[in-house]
């Protein structure tokens, strides 16, 4: 009909074409820094598995550098590139490895806890989520301006946890909604 708006378009069905080529688990592969390995799974909003999601990760080297101009001149025999994408399997569960960043510059001149950028994205979304996970035991999480402009109640969504037996596993889910859903942020 003429003249009518139709709905809007969602991913559909056809959401993984094109970006599984992208897939990068192994964020730091030849970086030097604290090896970690994360993993969790996407929960929606009545705690269910998410099974078709992606996880994009960003995050800065071991000396709190990003894969930018304006931080060139890294150490590193191999360049740092500090980007990774994760699906989501079955039950909702991913997992990657990477190093431990370290703290970035924040607005103000003083420095952000190490954390690492995450944006979510999964069929049904328009909008990717943006969040972060940041380190438990970190000393700079208590003066991390983000962190502090997030109500004490729900700072642990955006704290992973340290994972048992492995040494340097953590584990972090995402609630999308609900009574324990992950702090998201409008960037």
């Amino acid at each position: 009909m003429p003249g009518h708006s139709t709905p809007s378009q969602t991913v559909g069905p056809f959401f993984s074409i094109g970006m599984d080529k992208l897939n990068r688990a192994n964020i730091a592969e030849g970086s030097s820094g604290e090896r970690m390995h994360i993993h969790g799974r996407i929960l929606d909003g009545d705690g269910q598995p998410v099974p078709d999601a992606v996880l994009e990760i960003w995050q800065a080297d071991a000396e709190g550098r990003y894969h930018h101009p304006e931080h060139s001149g890294t150490t590193d025999a191999t360049p740092f590139f500090g980007f990774g994408r994760v699906p989501t399997g079955e039950s909702g569960c991913f997992s990657f490895s990477t190093i431990k960043p370290g703290p970035v510059p924040g607005p103000d001149g003083k420095p952000n806890a190490p954390h690492l950028e995450i944006s979510i994205f999964m069929r049904g979304l328009l909008q990717r989520l943006i969040t972060r996970l940041y380190f438990p035991d970190e000393p700079l999480n208590a003066a991390d301006a983000v962190l502090l402009a997030v109500p004490e109640s729900r700072r642990a969504t955006l704290i992973a946890r340290k994972a048992q037996p492995q040494e340097n596993s953590l584990e972090w889910d995402v609630c999308l909604q609900g009574k324990d859903e992950t702090v998201f942020f409008d960037c």
